[in-house]
């Protein structure tokens, strides 16, 4: 489950039970339930240590990963959403993973994870577009699955930034949406947007 990138802020919504279970059909209040194992992650500072959390009502336990990375991937979501950008944009991956500090097959292999589940990523990012009504604008049409998530995730990022003030960091936001598994092997679950509202109570707690 994905949430916010202040670390108090999420401890103390969990503690609350102001958390709720992401397993469909459920709706428990999320508890406290250990840590996860640390990791660094490439781009951001210090070490991760995930929060473990379970649920209340239905027992399963999950694991909150901030906002700014990705289910099992060693890079921070900003450092892999500029790859995507770059690539979408028409820059080979040798160049990308030059200009980034990357292998190319790490960046050739994420690439072509995404374009493998794009169908996913836009049928979930469309159901949060739809949930923007009117302040929603939609991009233009693109010529490849890969641009087209690239354009979907910059409107909405733009659309959020309109209605709650501000700026929406765009990769972030498309971690929070697909909760964590924009570069899952299936992609993320088709669930993940289904619970948004024109309220943004999407938002995770502790910003983006």
């Amino acid at each position: 489950m994905t949430v916010g990138l202040d670390r108090a802020a999420v401890e103390a919504a969990l503690r609350a039970g102001g958390l709720r279970c992401p397993v469909v059909g459920c709706d428990g209040g999320l508890r406290p339930w250990g840590w996860a194992r640390e990791r660094g992650v490439r781009g951001l500072a210090g070490r991760l240590r995930p929060r473990r959390s379970r649920c209340a009502g239905c027992g399963s336990t999950h694991v909150l990963l901030p906002a700014s990375v990705l289910l099992r991937r060693a890079d921070a979501v900003t450092v892999i959403g500029a790859a995507v950008l770059a690539k979408a944009g028409g820059c080979g991956h040798r160049r990308v993973a030059a200009r980034l500090g990357r292998p190319a097959s790490t960046v050739r292999g994420r690439v072509r994870r995404l374009a493998r589940v794009a169908d996913r990523v836009l049928a979930v990012l469309g159901v949060v577009a739809a949930g923007f009504g009117t302040g929603f604008v939609p991009p233009a049409p693109t010529a490849s699955p890969l641009a087209a998530v690239v354009e979907l995730v910059g409107a909405l990022a733009r659309a959020a930034a309109l209605r709650l003030g501000g700026s929406c960091p765009p990769w972030r936001l498309a971690a929070v949406l697909c909760g964590g598994r924009l570069l899952a092997p299936q992609g993320p679950d088709l669930a993940a947007g289904s619970g948004t509202d024109d309220n943004t109570s999407w938002l995770c707690p502790g910003g983006l």
